[in-house]
């Protein structure tokens, strides 16, 4: 089992190839990022917190209920 999880480990490690200099402006786009428009994301993030009723509902486990 252990030999098992090194060749495992060997072969993911193995994957990885550095990125060129070339292909870094790929990865600078506004269209790789997670929110490519900022405006959008905020008032989605907005929206969300309205509805939801509750400080910071964002991400957070609590309800608009005052429950936790």
């Amino acid at each position: 089992m252990r030999y098992l999880s090194l060749i495992a480990l060997a072969v993911c490690l193995g994957a990885c190839a550095p990125v060129q200099p070339w292909q870094k402006g790929n990865l600078a786009k506004a269209n790789m990022a997670f929110d490519p428009d900022k405006l959008d994301a905020r008032t989605k993030a907005h929206i969300y917190a309205s509805k939801e009723a509750a400080s910071g509902g964002d991400g957070v486990s609590a309800g608009g209920c005052g429950c936790n």
